[in-house]
């Protein structure tokens, strides 16, 4: 079944860590379906899912994807290479990941590439359609913030992709910002503008020059 058949797209969230988990519940709550892979073994995430995520299947990441509609990226970024990009052809994936250097270390490919995160994530991901969203939120106000307003910054190369992930934005409870292409995505990372502030629907966001 297309995904233009479905009322509600179904979610498939890698990573089960504290943002996965967020984004979890709170997408139970909005009313998808939802299944949850991490990097332990499924017993293990069940358990997790059990305690944390209630609503969510806990499945390893090849079920997790192959009937999802959206796809999201919740795990550590020097990890996202042991994801099979093939499993994820077509399907829309928004990234949450951060290049936090306590957690991925020092990146080489990362911090010496002029490109933003997710540039360098689509052309891995590269018959994906990515979208760089809620990576510049904090995972407890994922559930927290939710219909109060916030915006939630989005950027992607793909404007069909673009419409589907406002919806499940506005869905979770926030206000969809569009901020254009994929590269303006920079703007949301760590120690760049609107990384953990207050977005509203009338924010402007300067682009950020490469590195």
């Amino acid at each position: 079944m297309s995904h233009t058949e479905l009322s509600t797209p179904s979610i498939a969230i890698l990573g089960a860590g504290r943002v996965g988990s967020s984004l979890a519940r709170a997408a139970v709550s909005a009313g998808y379906e939802v299944k949850v892979a991490g990097s332990g073994s499924v017993d293990k995430i069940m358990l997790t899912a059990e305690i944390l995520m209630p609503g969510a299947v806990a499945t390893t990441a090849e079920q997790a994807v192959k009937d999802a509609d959206i796809v999201f990226l919740a795990v550590p970024l020097h990890k996202f290479r042991s994801i099979d990009a093939t499993g994820l052809a077509g399907k829309i994936v928004i990234d949450t990941m951060n290049h936090w250097v306590p957690v991925n270390g020092e990146l080489e490919e990362i911090d010496q590439d002029p490109r933003s995160t997710s540039e360098i994530i689509a052309e891995y991901f590269g018959d994906a359609k990515v979208v760089k969203t809620f990576n510049h939120i904090g995972y407890h106000e994922i559930e927290q913030d939710a219909h109060t307003g916030r915006a939630i910054a989005y950027a992607t190369d793909d404007a069909a992709a673009g419409v589907e992930v406002a919806q499940v934005i506005e869905h979770l409870g926030f206000v969809p910002l569009n901020i254009g292409a994929l590269a303006h995505g920079r703007v949301l990372e760590p120690g760049q503008e609107a990384f953990g502030a207050h977005l509203t629907k009338d924010s402007r966001l300067e682009p950020v020059s490469q590195r």
